[in-house]
């Protein structure tokens, strides 16, 4: 399998799935400023949308958009535990959380990530995201992690998402379960090495 990935961006989730899951890949730098390949390719002509992650299986086969993803690479190592069974209400619980943490959060902050945006605007777009936050905070109270006590690919979705909130100067400093969950995920062996193969240690 590829991955195709830019550093810290949303491709960060499924890369910590990958390694998680234990599962051999190769990792594809896909800029998303000049849409090419290290080598030069045309980026578009692998995914139109010009965006990562994409996930091109050994058949060819390629799959796009992150929570269907990650959920795929789940299912292909069961005994990880990185997603509940299909067809459970846990499973649903998941996607749940798949579907808030991508439309809720990630996009919430494309754009603060637009040049040009005004800064009334993002503004707004802080603050929506600073009460989502805490709404997560409040679902993690007395949990290590957001299906319970078992990790899974939600998890280290919602890290990378949280990873992006300094740098567009939000305030989450009064969550301390989202904080605790974030050191917790950030500590893992496959999140560690996901981190420093895309040359994010200690950034």
């Amino acid at each position: 399998m590829k991955l195709y990935y830019s550093p810290g961006a949303c491709s960060l989730s499924p890369h910590i799935a990958l390694r998680e899951a234990g599962l051999a890949f190769e990792p594809v730098l896909a800029s998303t400023k000049s849409h090419k390949l290290q080598d030069g390719t045309d980026y578009y002509g692998i995914n139109p949308l010009g965006y990562v992650p994409l996930l091109e299986l050994d058949d060819g086969t390629r799959l796009r958009e992150g929570p269907a993803i990650v959920q795929y690479i789940a299912d292909q190592a069961p005994t990880k535990n990185l997603a509940p069974a299909n067809g459970t209400l846990p499973r649903y619980r998941l996607q749940e959380w798949l579907t808030f943490i991508g439309t809720e959060i990630h996009k919430t902050f494309s754009p603060l990530f637009q040049p040009g945006m005004p800064d009334e605007a993002k503004k707004l777009f802080r603050e929506k995201l600073q009460a989502r936050f805490q709404w997560v905070d409040s679902q993690l109270a007395g949990k290590d992690y957001l299906l319970g006590q078992q990790f899974s690919v939600a998890d280290g979705y919602l890290y990378v998402v949280t990873r992006w909130a300094k740098a567009m100067s939000i305030d989450i400093s009064s969550a301390a379960n989202l904080a605790a969950h974030h050191e917790r995920v950030g500590a893992r062996p496959a999140v560690q090495e996901a981190l420093k193969v895309e040359g994010l240690l200690g950034k």
